[in-house]
């Protein structure tokens, strides 16, 4: 049983491709302390109980129950706990939102991952005879420096697995996945180095970029959306564009970007469901735990529309009408990214806020004269009213047109004063003021929603309906909403502007 140490070191099944070594520096007390650790460091928001393999009986799976019960360096598995909602009376409907939680994990068979790209990438276990061979090479490696002669099947078998799990989280990795892989495999198995390469590894990335390549082939026999969509396109020139310019594939952190129908289901089945949410979506009080469940049933037919089939939005709204509440909008965000839009925006905004009014105070010249007045306006100091400064002082110091995405009204009937904006936020009031009395969201020219309570609110779903409809930052916004996604959210894998990366310099939170 397990020993007393101080730290606990353990293999941990999260998915049968997804399989993790990780390490407590210090022992938990109890079985929920691990539980509740194994939730913070694996960033998921769903419960879950652990079994783990029991030496007494030749290493089969059993409930944990007590940690006594665990050997030293134990493997232990993690069982999601699905809870089935029952479905509420339409008098209970109108509670839902404020009764169940703003988003849920999802038990929708169609969803392909659950994690985003791991801040550290982990090399998987390989089969049996490869870390055998491995394990070997790395003890001559570590006695005599010899690297370990990699046969043509041994290289495929290494490859093979490691193409396996990028797919996990990626089915389009960049080039500096590649790399970060590359030099994850030779650190752990270091006989596995090249002789007369500088990095020891760019051979091993090289080889990963064919074999990806190889391994999305496959997938597409399998009739992968989100790798069949890009099918025949290599290499193809659009309007004198390069090749792969107009490639389908997750620009934005998304996880779940074009997912397969769930399991027994085909495009007919989900028409059918589509057509009850519409119907449930029509009665004046919508049956909550019913729209969540057909919601997550339709969920691929609803990405392939918004990123294959490129609907409007005027048509979106027709055709998904719950899309266009806020609860929805939370809960679809969770099915692209796998993360609680509305705790992580503002959890992080609060975070960054102190930050942020220390520069506006500290700023000079035309951009220190906007933010002065901004903070003019800012009558009170409650989190409201600091979330309004902010995030109508964030695009002013990151060189952006916030005149071009906030728009103001007095009457949200007349469009004169934003038909032509395609995506923004509306305040409706008499006079112009950081928190106004009325918000609006705006896309395509036409309010769609007209239900957040506050500005922050109505810029958290706007944040969240950018990724549920597919869409393009505006122009006029970009820099602050690259901001959100790479620094706030953590969302992406990719560089950091020199005007964002310069912001989060200073901010240094």
């Amino acid at each position: 049983m397990m020993a007393a140490q101080e730290k606990l070191t353990m293999r941990v099944i999260i998915t049968e491709a997804d399989i993790r070594k990780m390490t407590m520096t210090t022992q938990p007390n109890s079985v929920e302390d691990l539980i509740d650790w194994l939730q913070s460091s694996l960033q998921v928001n769903y419960s879950f109980t652990l079994q783990f393999q029991d030496p007494d009986f030749n290493n089969e799976l059993c409930n944990l129950t007590d940690l006594s019960e665990l050997p030293d360096k134990p493997t232990i598995k993690i069982v999601p706990i699905i809870t089935l909602v029952p479905v509420a009376a339409p008098a209970e409907a109108c509670s839902d939102s404020s009764s169940l939680a703003d988003t849920e994990i999802l038990s929708n068979s169609s969803l392909d991952r659950s994690f985003q790209w791991p801040e550290e990438f982990e090399i998987p276990k390989f089969p049996v005879d490869v870390e055998y061979r491995l394990r070997q090479g790395n003890l001559l490696y570590l006695r005599d420096g010899a690297h370990l002669q990699v046969t043509k099947e041994l290289k495929h078998d290494i490859l093979e697995k490691l193409a396996e799990t990028l797919y996990t989280y990626d089915a389009y990795p960049s080039k500096q996945d590649f790399e970060a892989v590359a030099k994850a495999l030779v650190q752990t198995h270091p006989c596995l180095k090249e002789p007369g390469s500088s990095s020891g590894w760019e051979g091993w990335k090289n080889s990963m970029k064919f074999k990806m390549g190889n391994y999305r082939n496959k997938m597409r026999l399998l009739s992968r959306r989100e790798v069949t969509v890009n099918s025949g396109k290599r290499g193809r020139y659009t309007d004198g564009g390069p090749p792969h310019k107009d490639i389908k594939k997750p620009r934005k952190g998304e996880i779940n970007f074009l997912p397969k129908n769930p399991e027994g289901k085909d495009d007919r089945n989900l028409e059918a469901s589509r057509q009850v949410l519409v119907s449930e979506m029509m009665k004046k009080t919508p049956n909550g735990s019913l729209i969540k469940k057909e919601m997550d049933v339709t969920f691929a037919l609803r990405r392939k529309e918004v990123v294959e089939d490129v609907y409007e939005i005027s048509q979106m709204v027709q055709r998904w009408p719950a899309l266009f509440t806020e609860r929805q909008v939370y809960c679809e965000f969770n099915r692209v990214v796998g993360k609680n839009l509305k705790d992580n925006f503002f959890d992080a905004l609060d975070r960054f806020s102190p930050s942020l009014m220390d520069l506006f105070r500290k700023k000079k010249g035309v951009t220190g004269q906007l933010l002065s007045e901004l903070l003019r306006q800012t009558k009170t100091t409650e989190p409201t009213d600091i979330r309004c400064l902010c995030l109508r002082g964030l695009p002013v110091i990151l060189g952006d047109e916030p005149s071009a995405f906030f728009k103001t009204c007095t009457d949200v009937t007349n469009k004169d004063g934003y038909s032509q904006t395609q995506l923004g936020i509306l305040c409706v009031e008499e006079n112009p003021q950081l928190n106004p009395s009325s918000v609006a969201i705006i896309l395509e020219g036409n309010v769609v929603m007209d239900e957040p309570a506050d500005l922050p609110q109505a810029f958290c779903v706007l944040f969240g309906l950018i990724y549920a409809l597919h869409l393009q930052y505006p122009k006029c916004m970009k820099h602050t909403f690259s901001f959100v996604q790479q620094v706030m959210l953590n969302l992406g894998r990719g560089e950091l502007a020199p005007k964002i990366q310069t912001l989060k310099n200073q901010l240094a939170v």
